[in-house]
């Protein structure tokens, strides 16, 4: 049947592969279990590619084998002459990455690149991609850390979670226990510390001197035998001597330090 070709796995089994060739592309339809579901998978394409009333819209009122994410690619292919690995299709100022049907996020045009040789996955919730045998999460891609909360520590303008364009995400806090406070204006930055509980190191007025405040209350809870490892906040901002000059000027609670020697006596 066309554009369906037999196959053999390694155990002697039979399924069949389809793909498709478009102004000099090879594009792969993947394997199929009947010879019939390839050629189907081919004449889908056929469609796609050469009938341009079938689009992101409608798609799906016309294609029962083909998978979403190679929809997507192919349409892609067709109306912008790129054929992308992954599901994403190209507008104008901004790009749709077709995690499924019905979840697709923005990114900026920047991100092209990036998402056109990494696959995004979802995990428990959480968008990642996996690079050099790692996997990474696509907010951290946007200076958002692994512990960061949303609504506190980072935000979408306009609501939409899914649009990751710069425009759209807000990052309010960029360092491990600086909360901003941005209902007060100017905004100010909270340094907390959790032993057994959050304490609060103080308020400060730049986001760097409360990252700052936050390394030296850990450095004292260690210094006095508390048992814990805390995260190190890496302010590249500030210079050596600078961030010596913040470090030595700050004055951490008494009830913090209290409170420190006394659990770490227990």
């Amino acid at each position: 049947m066309e554009g369906a070709y037999r196959s053999v796995r390694k155990d002697g089994s039979v399924y069949y592969r389809s793909s498709i060739n478009y102004k000099s592309t090879h594009v792969s339809l993947g394997s199929y279990a009947t010879e019939e579901e390839a050629s189907q998978a081919y004449q889908e394409a056929r469609s796609l590619y050469f009938d341009e009333e079938i689009g992101l819209e409608n798609f799906h009122d016309h294609i029962r084998v083909l998978p979403v994410d190679k929809i997507i690619c192919i349409l892609n292919h067709r109306d912008h002459g790129m054929y992308l690995k992954t599901p994403i299709y190209m507008q104008k100022d901004y790009i749709q990455y077709y995690l499924t049907e019905h979840v697709i996020l923005k990114f900026d045009t920047d991100d092209l690149f990036y998402y056109a040789t990494h696959k995004i996955l979802r995990r428990q919730g959480s968008l990642y991609v996996n690079d050099y045998g790692c996997q990474y999460r696509v907010l951290s891609r946007y200076g958002i850390k692994n512990y960061a909360v949303p609504g506190r520590d980072y935000i979408f303008v306009n609501g939409d979670q899914t649009d990751y364009r710069s425009v759209n995400l807000l990052v309010l806090s960029h360092y491990h226990g600086v909360i901003a406070l941005s209902d007060l204006i100017p905004v100010r930055y909270e340094t907390k510390i959790h032993l057994n509980g959050d304490f609060r190191i103080g308020i400060f007025d730049s986001e760097e001197v409360a990252a700052i405040a936050y390394n030296k209350a850990a450095d004292y809870a260690r210094d006095h035998g508390f048992d814990k490892e805390f995260p190190q906040n890496y302010v590249e901002e500030v210079l050596p001597a600078e961030y010596a000059s913040i470090y030595t000027e700050i004055s951490l609670p008494r009830r913090f330090r209290r409170k420190v020697k006394e659990m770490a006596l227990t």
